[in-house]
């Protein structure tokens, strides 16, 4: 599925648009503007993760990170694999750096960022079935399945944005890489700590992170940090 995505993209998008950029430019692989494109999302997403980042400093988990060891049995197992490279790569190659091109042909930027994390979403649907084949009841497995692919729509269109911003396949990659690494937010994490002060003060960090995320979301994705001048961009202003 891999190496068979991109072929739509060669048959099917307008030459006009190829006149002004290879097909590997479409697709987000371009040295220009990599260094930033990697750097910039991945320090943008982990401000909005500000609070999860805050309880993984305090529990005191950051020291865990540090141990080589650490890295060394991870990179062992083949869930670490698929968790921080084999899952980030196959989907954000799939759904966004070749479908996405398909669909700003047709969509404004904005229309295909929400369009396209759709497809994304609901592809994983497929999760139903493992988990009731490990003895979950229907019921509860579709549930489960219902917010994961909500949550999972919803990063899929920050994913989107990171790709149209930057025109790198590398932005929502490393988005993705670190959100898996991190998991959905636990705010039952706070409910552990018995002095009320360092729980409101925790809630602040999470709040804290999500303003700045919003405040810095345009002004750190502007495309003209990442050299961004793919057919798209036209239309931001």
């Amino acid at each position: 599925m891999t190496f068979v995505s991109p072929a739509p993209l060669y048959f099917v998008l307008n030459n006009r648009e190829f006149q002004q950029a290879t097909i590997w430019e479409m697709l987000g692989l371009r040295w220009t503007g990599l260094v930033q494109a990697t750097v910039i999302p991945l320090v943008l997403t982990m401000i909005l993760f500000l609070g999860p980042l805050s309880l993984q400093g305090f529990s005191g988990l950051w020291r865990l990170y540090t141990e080589p060891m650490y890295w060394l049995i991870s990179v062992q197992t083949l869930t670490w694999w698929r968790n921080q490279v084999v899952a980030p790569l196959s989907e954000e190659w799939t759904f966004r750096a070749c479908m996405l091109p398909l669909l700003l042909q047709c969509f404004t930027p904005t229309t295909a960022i929400f369009v396209c994390p759709l497809f994304f979403g609901i592809a994983h649907f497929h999760h139903i079935v493992e988990r009731v084949k490990m003895g979950v009841s229907l019921k509860h497995a579709l549930l489960i399945s219902c917010f994961q692919s909500a949550y999972t729509t919803l990063f899929g269109a920050y994913a989107a944005f990171l790709f149209v911003r930057t025109g790198h396949f590398i932005a929502p990659f490393a988005a993705h890489s670190f959100c898996n690494h991190m998991g959905f937010p636990d705010l039952s994490e706070i409910a552990a700590y018995k002095d009320p002060l360092q729980r409101v003060g925790l809630i602040c960090l999470f709040v804290i992170g999500l303003i700045a995320w919003c405040l810095l979301l345009m002004p750190m994705t502007h495309p003209s940090l990442f050299n961004n001048n793919l057919f798209w961009t036209k239309y931001f202003i």
